[in-house]
This record gives structure tokens, sequence and C-alpha cells, in this order.
């Protein structure tokens, strides 16, 4: 086994949790809507999947499309590609056909394994991709339906093979999968990364950040085949003995307080979208209702009315922090006992953080910058784009595309992505710091800022607003509520009522949809 922050070159991810768990075999380690799974039964499956992979053909390094809901079926299937060194390339599961064309096509995928109730739409794929894909065989978890000829059941083929297999020989640095980018910002990029990284992030979030407990029930409401919902749901959990409850549906906020009381939830993972629906749901749950000791929220940085509200409600801080697909998980966090609300709170141990100007210096204290990260899980590349490979890892630093400041005490405060910053009257705006303040109002559930140029060709803010229900509020009464609250130039000039914000399915803004609206 590795030492604490030390690995060895050769290490298998996959094979590391059989190792750490062996004493386990009794506990639970899933449960989702079909029933529970113990740490022993997760191991043979794991070896089982892992013989299956290679009596289909699978080669060494090969790539597997894992386009699957969150069952138990999920972290077999993601687990017994690493053992045997094939690579998972997790992809979204709200996408359309079009979109999994791209990424057969983009992965060069050998195998697809799929939820049943996705299977329509991976067969519109492959039609829609031709002869440029390369699946030859479909494994399919928990089919609705009979099967074509290179179908199977993945059911019947984990249990047509052997409970004890031999773990590839892989190494720390190795390439083990794939995660695509969510696209807030346009076309996603296939993000390729280690074995090593999936025990870093454990070992320096997991472990020394959330502090997770073998007697912990998680929940996580951003899904598996996310970056955040990996680390909540599989390698942090999996690492700590802890149990994972699985939700393969839509995290409505019914459905957090009915997972909540069923199972015991003491940990709980939610994105700001989220947490802003949970507050404003009707059916909140007492604080004597829930046995949660601690939330965490990422995606997009948290508002400080959300965060201090959920505190007064239910009796629980939300430790807020930002990661990335690129580098895995969150590097800069706010940690128990030590929140403060409205900032990200300080970098994770094991990474170094940096704020750089337009002319690449670092700026000075108090003003906003380029955020830059350096540590062990950055990945490696993205897949087939060096150009954008090479802007976005530079070396020993990725560039984040977020900008941020660091107030009087340390604590880096959210200035926005990079692309979404706005110049008004030549001084820098930041987007988020206006939202923040209009969710402030009684009456506001979401905002989103955006840059809009009048009619002297001018950039000023734009916001669009999204009303609690049952709520009213006015243009000019926002307006005024900003202007009492932030600087004269920061105030949006133009407010318009809509109905929802575009979102990607992590709960991230996309901005970029909205200008020019």
């Amino acid at each position: 086994m590795p030492t604490p922050l030390s690995l060895p070159d050769k290490f298998n991810f996959a094979a590391h949790v059989l190792e750490v768990n062996a004493h386990r075999s009794g506990k639970t380690a899933y449960i989702d809507d079909i029933g529970s799974l113990t740490y022993g039964e997760l191991n043979k499956r794991i070896h089982r999947f892992a013989a299956a992979l290679r009596a289909i053909g699978l080669r060494r390094e090969e790539r597997v499309l894992l386009l699957m809901q969150d069952t138990q079926d999920w972290p077999v299937a993601f687990l017994g590609c690493l053992y045997c060194g094939v690579v998972p390339v997790a992809v979204n599961t709200l996408l359309t056909a079009q979109d999994y064309a791209f990424m057969l096509v983009d992965s060069r995928a050998q195998v697809a394994l799929v939820s049943g109730s996705l299977l329509p739409v991976l067969k519109e794929a492959m039609q829609l991709a031709g002869k440029n894909h390369e699946v030859h065989a479909t494994v399919v978890s928990r089919p609705t339906g009979p099967l074509e000829e290179i179908e199977q059941d993945m059911s019947t083929l984990l249990f047509a093979h052997a409970t004890e297999t031999t773990a590839a020989t892989t190494f720390a640095h190795e390439i083990a999968f794939w995660l695509y980018s969510s696209g807030s910002t346009g076309q996603p990029k296939g993000t390729v990364h280690t074995h090593g990284s999936l025990w870093w992030t454990a070992e320096l979030y997991g472990k020394q950040i959330l502090a997770l407990r073998e007697d912990d029930v998680l929940f996580s409401a951003a899904k598996l085949f996310f970056a955040y919902g990996l680390g909540n749901a599989l390698t942090f959990p999996l690492l700590a003995g802890a149990t994972v409850v699985l939700f393969p549906g839509r995290a409505t906020p019914s459905e957090v307080f009915r997972l909540w009381g069923a199972y015991g939830v003491t940990v709980f993972f939610g994105a700001p979208t989220g947490y802003a629906g949970i507050l404003a749901a009707p059916d909140l749950p007492a604080q004597a209702a829930v046995r949660l000791r601690m939330c965490s929220s990422a995606g997009e940085a948290l508002p400080r009315e959300i965060g201090e509200k959920f505190k007064h409600q239910l009796g629980c801080d939300i430790i807020d922090g930002i990661g990335s697909t690129e580098m895995l998980h969150v590097f800069l966090s706010n940690r128990p006992g030590d929140v403060s609300y409205g900032t990200t709170g300080r970098p994770v141990p094991g990474y170094e953080l940096k704020l750089t100007g337009e002319d690449g210096r670092d700026v000075a204290a108090g003003e906003i910058g380029d955020l830059y990260i350096k540590g062990p899980t950055a990945a490696l590349m993205y897949w087939g784009q060096r150009e954008k490979s090479r802007t976005t890892f530079q070396g020993e630093w990725t560039k984040s595309g977020d900008k941020y400041s660091v107030d009087e005490s340390g604590c880096y405060v959210y200035a926005g992505r990079s692309d979404d910053m706005l110049k008004v009257s030549g001084i820098y705006v930041s987007p988020f710091e206006v939202e923040g303040t209009l969710m402030q109002h009684p009456s506001v559930l979401e905002s989103a800022v955006v840059g809009h140029e009048d009619a002297d060709g001018l950039t000023k803010a734009k916001a669009f607003v999204v009303l609690k229900s049952g709520a009213s509020a006015t243009a000019d009464e926002l307006r005024a509520f900003v202007k009492e609250r932030l600087a004269p130039y920061k105030y949006p000039r133009v407010i318009e009522f809509v109905a929802d914000l575009p979102k990607t399915a992590t709960g991230k803004i996309q901005r970029f949809k909205l200008r020019g609206l």
C-alpha cells in the first residue's frame, strides 16, 4: 500500500480500493433503488467484470464508453475497467444522440456500457456515427427489453465469469479514465486522467478537508459521470469505507429530502442551484428530521445568502469549494469549522495557487486575476486537442478559466469566469458579485449577469432574473436594491425576468447562451 502522500510507480486504483476494504466484506458500500451492495460483493463483481471485459476481447488501454445511470452497476463497471487496464470514458447521461455520436468517434471506444433506459439514444448515436465509430459490443445494465446480437446483459455477463482475476500492472501516471468537460463554454473536451489522480484527490481533499468517516452515509446530487460526483460517490467514500446512496433520477428537492430521511444521510454533496431549490421548497424538513453533519458545494461559487440561510434553517454548514474537470476535484475550499461564506476559502493542502493579470504577472493583494493551479491531479491533456491543451496545461500550472481576488483574511473571492468578466467604464466588474447581490433580494431565486452593449456601444451589465414561486419584483426595484449595496457603475442597466436559466447538468450557468439576448 502507498505510504501517506506517496505513491509507488506501479499503482492500480481499483486494486487499491479492494485492498483497503478487504476487511469490510460485510459492510454496505452502495444502496440504490434496487437494493444494497456490500464491500465483499463489490469486490467479487469488480473481478467478474474485469474478466468479462477481457473475454469480450478488450485489450489494455482500449477505451470503453460508459453511459450509465447512477446505480450499483456504475462503480462495478468503472472499477472493473480500471482493474483490467481498460480506459472508461464516462459521459453525461443527459446529452443528445448527436453528442454521443461525437464522443464515440472522438474516443474510438471499442465497447459501450449503457443503462437499459439509455440504450435507444446510444443506438441512435451509433447510427449517426455510421462507420466512423468502432464499437463491436454493447453491455447493457438493467435492460428494459430484448437485446440484439451485439448486446449483452451486464448481470448475465457478470455471473458467467470467475471471481478471482489478476489486476493489470498499471502505473500511477498511466492513463486510467476520461471525463468530458461539462461544456459550460461550448463543445465538451475529452479530459484524460491517471490512476494516481484518483488517490490524490481522496488523500488531499476527501481525508484532509472533508475528513469522511467509515460510519458516514453519503449522497451526491452530482452524478458519478462528473468529476465532482466521481469523487463524492466513489473515490472518497470507498477509501474511507463509508456507505453511498445512489439515485438514478433527477435530484429534485423532494427526492433529496426523501433520501436524507430514508437512509440517514450524514454528508450531502450539491451545487448552488440545488441548494437554492432546497431552501425554496415548501417541504423543507426541520433540523430534527435529518442527520446531516456536513454539506458540500461545488460547480459554481456559493452565494453568501444561500450558505447563511441553509446554516440557519438546517444547522449544517455548506463547505464551499471549487474544482474542475481538468483538476479532477476540489483544490480550493472552505473547511469544516472554518467557513467564510461569500468566499471559496483557502487552497487545499498539496495545491499551489496564483493569480495573474493580463500581463502574466502576479496581481497585487485584493486585485482580480486569472486563477492558475499547481497540483498532482492535473489532467494529462484534452484528447486530440493540442492547442487547447497547451493553452490550459502550462507546464506545472493549469489555467482554470476563473477569476479571483484574495481578501484581507487570505480567503479567495470568486469574480466569475475569465470570459464572463465585464469591463464597465474601464473597470472590471464581476458578474458573480452582482448576481450574489441580486440574490439577497427576498423575491429572487436565481440570477445571471452578462455584458450588454448600450446604444453607444458601451458595455453595461444585464441581469437575467428568476423570481421565487409566487414572488414579485420590478426591474426598477431590483436596480435600486443593487445600487444601495454596490458601487454605482456595477448595477445592471437592463433586467430581464425569465422562467429559468440555461445550465449544464452540474448546475453551472451557461452565460454564453445569454450573451446577445
